[in-house]
């Protein structure tokens, strides 16, 4: 018993304990540089330096998420990235998809592109939510709290809710809106952006098969 114990004791040099150390100090402060990194990239300041998210900026800005009565003012990391700091360092680094497209795709900076595209990125975050169970939307809303305007508001969010998710209703409140994917149309999209942006008849359809 003595021999392992000096063993075990011989095993933990200076070195070691120096190692030990290094390596301690140098876990913490990434953990630090996570949670910065973490808290810049979930800012509103961060995600619009792309100009192509100042369309979305826009629209929330329009938003009771934005104005409240309260005072609360949601940002686009407060719904958009993960509880938690590896599941929010998860998001980001996934994030980095977009800016991939942001530099090598489409001109998403272009208000028509932009627009264009809106309905492929709607869809997206609402299956990002949905995959969630909501679960950015609960950092701020309690269900059974919910009692909203209407008189019988509070009974459907204590009633009807059953296997659904705050997405599956509540997907049009921030940004602009956009159908359901059920019963969205691409071609009266199209002419919606279209007739909005003074272009021709067909030119939608030729800038997303990049003809123009």
């Amino acid at each position: 018993m003595k021999g392992a114990k000096s063993s075990v004791l011989g095993f933990i040099t200076r070195h070691v304990l120096i190692a030990l150390a290094i390596g301690s100090l140098g876990g913490m402060l990434f953990m630090v540089f996570l949670i910065e990194f973490d808290h810049y990239t979930s800012t509103n300041a961060f995600c619009t330096t792309c100009h192509s998210m100042t369309y979305a900026d826009e629209s929330l800005r329009q938003t009771v998420h934005h104005d409240s009565a309260s005072g609360v003012r949601a940002s686009c990391g407060d719904c958009h990235v993960s509880e938690g700091l590896f599941a929010a360092t998860w998001d980001h680094a996934m994030g980095a998809r977009d800016l991939f497209k942001q530099l090598f795709g489409p001109d998403y900076d272009d208000p028509v592109i932009n627009a264009l595209h809106l309905p492929d990125a709607a869809f997206r975050a609402r299956a990002w939510f949905r995959a969630r169970d909501s679960a950015t939307c609960k950092r701020c809303h309690v269900q059974e709290a919910i009692l909203g305007k209407r008189v019988d508001t509070a009974a459907i969010h204590r009633e009807e809710t059953d296997g659904k998710s705050c997405i599956d209703c509540h997907y049009n409140l921030v940004h602009r809106k956009v159908p359901d994917e059920s019963t969205f149309k691409r071609e009266a999209w199209n002419r919606m952006v279209e007739e909005e942006h003074g272009l021709e008849p067909g030119t939608a359809a030729a800038l997303l098969s990049g003809r123009e």
